[in-house]
């Protein structure tokens, strides 16, 4: 073995995935996890524990699983995360741990995530439960929001004796999880439900069907529903658009409500009644990894499908990964274009999407190289479908219903980072609610540290 270079990872061929929605990739078999697991050099300071958001005992559990202790490598690492088998699958181990990794430095680094993954499905296909505490302590607390934010709060709060209830607006709980992030990235029914069952197997409770603000007000769950505080965790579900002409025509998403139709609403299967427009040929105007899994979505559904994005190629958000994957598949990426215009039919459907091609300018306050419009070079994309990728903020409906709890102009509330400690008293909130929208281990962080803040501010109490 070249200890210079990663073990591969086995995945699906391209051409065979592209026309199904089965799991990409494959992940290690315990041979290869325990090969990988041998490259790790077990530093004395280890970087990557610094570049994890929610500091999993890295050399830890690698040299668990070298030694083929699977089982104490999964105690190690549920010692700070709560979803190890959807981290595994869907952080940017490249730009965290992975990318703090000593052996990277004069070859590849470790397979950081890959070995979390495996860790997290052996756990899983050998019954391996989190064990709940012996005894609560009698005190509640509410988390609004099933996403990673709010799960992990929940957890780390039920470890330590509270009885939680998560309050859920939609019909499944998971929050982006479920409805976010496509099933060949993220399966469903064999990861998300069941690190989400792990979680309730700590004492939690999940409502689902409940709209705070709406259903029920944050004041009457402190006042009324007899909890002594509340964890705000509920992400960034409304979508932004560009304000360009033709936006509102027919057969013009937002990914959200593409991806959710057919995450969460299966509109992908043939047994499912879900409406979901396939199109011949979409643009998806963006280029993070929401773009990627919006774009691959509506390749598996049978489109032609163009990414258009403003920048080049070096400036894309999305994870590498996602970019290489999506272009095997045969997606294709018109760089340095920005659509202008959507032009639609008598009846008013999509049928062009007029662009420019940009250039890169000056880097703005992102660092990235800011993009200028060449004048006089417009053309137009034949499309019959547009999926706008642009990012989200967080819904207004919770901070116009709760007095006192104040937000920045961008509508996100605004927390103290270690706590998540809100201008309320008894309020705390994390995740893409505070941040606009970020990456699910972010908001694991997030989770943890509301958990924390909440725990220092009841313990106060006593």
């Amino acid at each position: 073995m070249d200890v210079l270079k990663k073990v591969p990872v086995r995945e699906q061929d391209p051409k065979v995935r592209a026309t199904n929605f089965k799991e990409v990739c494959l992940g290690y078999n315990e041979e290869e996890a325990r090969e990988e697991a041998s490259r790790c050099i077990q530093c004395k300071n280890p970087k990557c524990v610094k570049g994890c958001p929610v500091s999993i005992n890295i050399p830890g559990f690698i040299k668990e699983v070298e030694e083929g202790n699977i089982e104490e490598a999964a105690k190690v690492i549920a010692q700070s995360s709560a979803l190890p088998a959807v981290c595994g699958r869907v952080c940017p181990q490249e730009s965290q741990c992975e990318g703090q990794c000593i052996r990277g430095i004069k070859g590849e680094p470790v397979s950081i995530g890959k070995l979390e993954r495996f860790v997290a499905d052996w756990s899983r296909e050998h019954g391996i439960v989190p064990k709940a505490p012996e005894k609560t302590n009698g005190k509640k607390v509410a988390v609004i929001g099933s996403g990673p934010s709010g799960l992990t709060c929940a957890g780390d709060l039920a470890k330590l004796g509270y009885e939680v209830t998560i309050f859920e607006a939609l019909h499944e709980p998971g929050g982006v999880l479920t409805y976010g992030i496509p099933e060949f990235r993220l399966p469903k029914d064999g990861v998300v439900q069941p690190e989400i069952d792990n979680v309730r197997k700590l004492g939690v409770k999940i409502e689902t069907n409940v709209i705070v603000g709406k259903s029920v007000t944050i004041d009457e769950l402190l006042d009324e529903e007899g909890f002594q505080a509340v964890f705000i965790g509920s992400g960034a579900g409304l979508p932004m658009f560009m304000g360009i002409p033709g936006e509102n025509a027919n057969g013009v998403f937002s990914a959200n409500e593409y991806l959710t139709r057919s995450n969460l609403m299966k509109a992908f299967r043939d047994d499912y009644d879900t409406p979901i427009v396939a199109g011949n040929k979409v643009a998806v105007v963006g280029g993070g990894n929401v773009a990627m899994d919006a774009a691959r979505t509506a390749l598996r559904l049978g489109a032609e499908v163009h990414v258009v994005y403003r920048r080049s190629e070096a400036e894309l958000p999305a994870r590498a990964e996602e970019v290489h994957h999506a272009k095997e598949e045969g997606i294709i990426f018109d760089l340095l274009s920005n659509p202008i215009e959507i032009l639609t039919d008598e009846k008013g459907w999509v049928n062009g999407m007029k662009c420019i091609r940009m250039e890169l300018g000056e880097p703005d306050a992102s660092g990235r190289r800011r993009p200028v419009e060449v004048k006089g070079s417009e053309f137009v994309i034949d499309v019959d479908t547009v999926i706008m990728s642009l990012g989200t903020s967080p819904n207004p409906l919770i901070s116009n219903t709760t007095k006192g709890l104040d937000i920045n102009k961008r509508k996100c509330i605004i927390a103290e980072e270690s706590t998540g400690k809100t201008s309320k008293e008894g309020v705390y909130a994390g995740g893409d609610a505070v941040t606009g929208a970020a990456t699910v281990i972010l908001a694991m962080e997030a989770g943890r540290a509301g958990a924390r803040g909440i725990d220092e501010y009841l313990s106060a109490r006593n």
